[in-house]
C-alpha cells in the first residue's frame, strides 16, 4: 500500500528524531532536571524540549522511561500519604470519641454539681450556700481580726522591749559614769589626805 505524502513526511520526521536518538541511546546525558526536579518541572522540559509535528510528540526513550519511573515513584510516595493520613485521620476520630466521651462525662458532673450547690456539708453539717458563705466569711473575717490584733500587739510589745533598752542602755551610761567620778573623788580625797598628813608631819618637823 502506497502511503499518502502527509503521511510519509510525518513517518520521515519521527523516524528521524526516534533513530539517531535509539542508536546513541547509551551515549546520550540525562538532563538533572528529569532526575533531581520535581515532576512539574520534568513535564515542562518534556514540553518545551520536545518537538510536535501534526499532534505528534518524540521524545527519547530513556528520557520518556525516567518521567515514567519518575510519575510511578511520585504516584506511590502519594499513595503512601494518603494511607497515613488515613491512619492518621481514624487515630484522630478515635481520640474525637475520647474526648466526646470525656466532655459528656464533665457535663454529667458538672450537673451534679449543680444540682448539689445548695446541700453544702461543712463540718459534716449540712449548710445551705447562704450560710456556709456566711460562715466562711465570719472565719475568715475573725482571722484577720486576730492577724490584725497580733500585729498591733508585736508593735507595741516591739516599741516597749525597744524603749527598755534604750533606757538600760542609759542606765548603764550613767551608771559608768558615776562609778568614774566616785573614782576620781576617792582618789582626790586620798591625795588631799595624803597632802595634809605630809604638811602636818612638816609642821612638826
Amino acid at each position: 500500500m502506497i502511503l499518502s505524502g502527509k503521511k510519509t513526511g510525518i513517518l520521515l520526521i519521527v523516524l528521524l528524531l526516534i533513530i539517531p536518538g535509539t542508536a546513541s541511546l547509551k551515549g546520550q546525558v540525562m538532563p538533572e532536571i528529569l532526575i533531581e526536579g520535581t515532576l512539574d518541572e520534568q513535564l515542562d522540559f518534556i514540553h518545551h524540549r520536545t518537538i510536535i509535528y501534526e499532534n505528534f510528540r518524540a521524545i527519547r526513550e530513556d528520557m520518556f522511561q525516567q518521567v515514567r519511573r519518575n510519575s510511578l515513584d511520585s504516584l506511590n510516595a502519594a499513595k503512601q500519604e494518603i494511607n497515613s493520613l488515613a491512619i492518621e485521620l481514624n487515630n484522630s476520630g478515635t481520640e474525637i470519641d475520647s474526648l466526646l466521651l470525656t466532655l459528656q462525662n464533665t457535663r454529667n458532673e458538672l450537673n451534679q454539681a449543680i444540682d448539689n450547690r445548695d446541700s453544702i456539708s461543712f463540718l459534716g453539717i449540712p449548710l445551705v450556700k447562704a450560710t456556709y458563705n456566711l460562715v466562711v466569711w465570719a472565719i475568715i473575717g475573725g482571722l484577720g481580726a486576730i492577724l490584725i490584733f497580733g500585729l498591733l500587739l508585736f508593735s507595741r510589745n516591739r516599741t516597749v522591749t525597744v524603749n527598755t533598752l534604750n533606757q538600760l542602755t542609759e542606765l548603764e551610761e550613767e551608771f559608768e559614769k558615776y562609778k568614774k567620778n566616785s573614782r576620781e573623788q576617792r582618789e582626790k580625797l586620798v591625795m588631799d589626805h595624803f597632802n595634809e598628813i605630809k604638811k602636818y608631819k612638816e609642821q612638826i618637823g
